[in-house]
C-alpha cells in the first residue's frame, strides 16, 4: 500500500457491523486505519459493549476510537436502557457549571474504561428554534450566554479526565427546521447573527480544551451559499481555523447522511470534506470493507485528478494520528467498572430531586399528582430522531431498570402505566406523557377530548416544548415540560410524580 494510501485511511472514521471487530477492520488498522467509531447497533449489552471498545483498542493503541455519547437522549453507553445522565438541557436549566463539568467528568469514565476515548460531543447548538426536528434538547438552552457557559464546562469535565471532546455541529445547527439526516437545511440568518448566536459556545468549547470539533451538513447562506459547511473552505478554513483561530481536528459529521451524500455519494463527499479542510471523516453506519477501499480509491483518483492535494491529505492524517497517540489513558481490562454500572450507582435522591426542581411546571404538577395519586399513565410513542435511535427513554425506562434505592417507587409507577387506553378511563385522571406532543396532532385531539368531558389529564412533555410552560392564567398543551428524556430525567420524574408530601 502506498503512503498515499495509508494516508487516505487515517482521515477515515467508519462504522461497521456487529458486536465485535470484523476481521478487515483489524486488517484496515494495519495497513493505516487511525480511527473507527461504534453506533446502536453495534450494541448489545454493556458488558459486550465494554467488550468491543476493549477488542478495538487492542487491534490499534493509538487509534481515536469514537463513541456517539453526549450524556443523554443520545447514548450509546447505556443505548439499551436508557441514560443515567441527565442531558444537555437539563443541565442548562439546572445552571450549574461544576453539575455540568461532573457529568462530562462521569461520561469520559465511562468511555475511557471502555476503551474509548472521543465522545462525540457536547452538542454546542444553541436552540434558537424550538421547532428544531434533530438538535432540542440535545442543546444546553436556547441562548447563547447559557450555551457557552455549560458547553464548556461540560468540555472542561470531560477533556479533563483524557478523553477528547468534539463539539458540535459547527457553525451550529440550532436554527433548522429540517433534520440534515434526511436532507440539507438551509439557514438565513445574517453574518452578525451567527456571530453573536451560534458561534459563542463553539469559541468556548475551544477555549475550555475540546481537541476536536465536528461539522454540519447545513448551508448557511451568509458564510457560504454554494455548499454545505462539511464542504466548504469558507467555513472550516477562514472562519474556525483563520478566525476562530481552532488549531485541532475537523471531524465531519457523518457523510451517509442525506445532507452530505444524498446526492453526489459517499466517496466524493469524501474528497469534497477533504478538500474543504476535514480531517477525519465520519463515513456512518454499518460501513462495510468494500465501501472503506471504495473510499480509498476515489479519493486516490482525486488526487491524481488534481483535485485534491496530496499534502492536504497527509496534513490531516498527522492531526489524527497526533491526536490518536495523546488522546486519554489507555483502557485496561481491569480498569473502570466491569460491568459497566458504576454510574447508576452514582445517582442519589439528591439528584433526583436536583433535576425535577429544573422542570418547567414541577410544583403544580406534584400537586396534581398528589391529587389524584390512582391516575393511569398513558405513554404516547413517537419516532426518535436517528441521532437518538431506540434507546429507551424516560420513566418507562426507569421503571424498568430503577435506579438505586428507586424500586418501590418504580415499580407503582410502572403499575399505574400497565393500562389499556381502549378501556374506559379512571375517574381519577390520566397523566399523558410523550416527547414532542405538539407533532401528535391526534393526540392533542384527544388530550382536548378527554378535558371536555371533565376527565382530570396531567401532560407532561419530555422532549423540547414548542412554547414556554404555562402561567397561572394561561392554557398550553402540557402541563409539566422537562426538557428530556433519558432514563434519569425519567427517574425524577417518577420521584415527582409517587412522593408523597413531608
Amino acid at each position: 500500500m502506498s503512503e498515499l494510501e495509508r494516508d487516505i485511511l487515517a482521515t477515515l472514521m467508519p462504522g461497521f457491523v456487529g458486536f465485535e471487530p470484523p476481521a478487515w477492520l483489524s486488517e484496515a488498522f494495519d495497513a493505516g486505519l487511525a480511527s473507527a467509531c461504534v453506533y446502536g447497533n453495534n450494541v448489545r449489552d454493556r458488558e459486550q459493549l465494554r467488550s468491543l471498545g476493549l477488542a478495538l483498542r487492542e487491534l490499534a493503541p493509538h487509534a481515536l476510537l469514537a463513541i456517539d455519547e453526549e450524556g443523554g437522549e443520545v447514548t450509546r453507553l447505556s443505548y439499551l436502557e436508557g441514560s443515567p445522565y441527565p442531558g444537555a438541557a437539563v443541565l442548562g436549566r439546572v445552571n450549574d457549571e461544576a453539575y455540568s463539568e461532573e457529568i462530562g467528568r462521569r461520561v469520559a469514565r465511562e468511555i475511557l474504561s471502555a476503551g474509548f476515548n472521543l465522545a462525540l460531543g457536547p452538542v454546542a447548538d444553541v436552540n434558537s428554534n424550538p421547532l428544531n426536528p434533530v438538535i432540542g434538547t440535545r442543546s444546553f438552552g436556547p441562548t447563547p450566554e447559557l450555551a457557552s457557559r455549560h458547553v464548556a464546562a461540560w468540555v472542561r469535565g470531560l477533556e479533563g479526565e483524557g478523553a477528547v471532546a468534539c463539539p458540535k455541529h459547527f457553525p451550529g445547527h440550532g436554527d433548522t427546521g429540517q433534520d440534515s439526516h434526511h436532507e440539507l437545511p438551509t439557514v438565513t440568518a445574517s453574518r452578525e447573527l451567527l456571530g453573536e448566536r451560534d458561534l459563542p459556545p463553539f469559541g468556548a468549547a475551544f477555549a475550555a480544551g475540546a481537541r476536536s470539533v465536528m461539522t454540519s451538513h447545513i448551508v448557511l447562506t451568509a458564510l457560504d451559499s454554494a455548499v454545505p459547511a462539511t464542504f466548504s473552505s469558507l467555513i472550516l478554513q477562514d472562519l474556525l481555523r483563520g478566525e476562530l483561530g481552532f488549531t485541532g481536528v475537523i471531524v465531519s459529521d457523518a457523510l451517509d447522511m442525506q445532507g452530505a451524500s444524498g446526492e453526489i455519494g459517499i466517496p466524493e463527499a469524501a474528497v469534497r470534506a477533504l478538500t474543504a479542510g476535514c480531517d477525519l471523516l465520519c463515513v456512518g453506519v454499518d460501513t462495510t470493507h468494500e465501501q472503506l477501499t471504495e473510499i480509498v480509491t476515489h479519493v486516490a483518483a482525486a488526487v491524481a485528478e488534481g483535485r485534491l492535494g496530496a499534502d492536504r491529505i497527509a496534513d490531516a492524517a498527522h492531526r489524527v494520528r497526533t491526536l490518536g497517540a495523546t488522546a486519554g489513558p489507555l483502557a485496561s481490562a481491569t480498569a473502570g467498572s466491569p460491568d459497566g454500572g458504576e454510574p447508576r450507582e452514582a445517582i442519589t435522591e439528591a439528584e433526583l430531586k436536583r433535576v425535577a426542581a429544573s422542570f418547567d411546571g414541577a410544583d403544580a404538577a406534584g400537586r396534581w399528582a398528589r391529587e389524584h395519586p390512582s391516575a393511569a399513565v398513558l405513554r404516547v410513542n413517537s419516532e426518535a430522531n436517528m441521532a437518538v435511535g431506540f434507546a429507551p427513554w424516560g420513566p418507562f425506562a426507569a421503571a424498568e431498570t430503577p435506579f438505586p434505592g428507586q424500586a418501590a417507587a418504580a415499580a407503582a409507577f410502572g403499575a399505574r402505566a400497565q393500562f389499556d387506553p381502549s378501556e374506559a378511563y379512571p375517574s381519577d385522571g390520566v397523566i399523558v406523557i410523550g416527547r414532542e406532543l405538539h407533532r401528535a396532532a391526534e393526540v392533542l385531539a384527544r388530550i382536548e377530548a378527554l378535558r371536555a368531558v371533565g376527565t382530570p389529564v396531567l401532560v407532561v412533555e419530555m422532549g423540547w416544548p414548542a412554547a414556554p410552560a404555562p402561567s397561572e392564567d394561561s392554557t398550553h398543551y402540557a402541563e409539566l415540560a422537562t426538557y428530556g428524556s433519558s432514563a434519569l430525567v425519567g427517574a425524577a420524574l417518577i420521584d415527582l410524580l409517587e412522593s408523597t408530601p413531608s
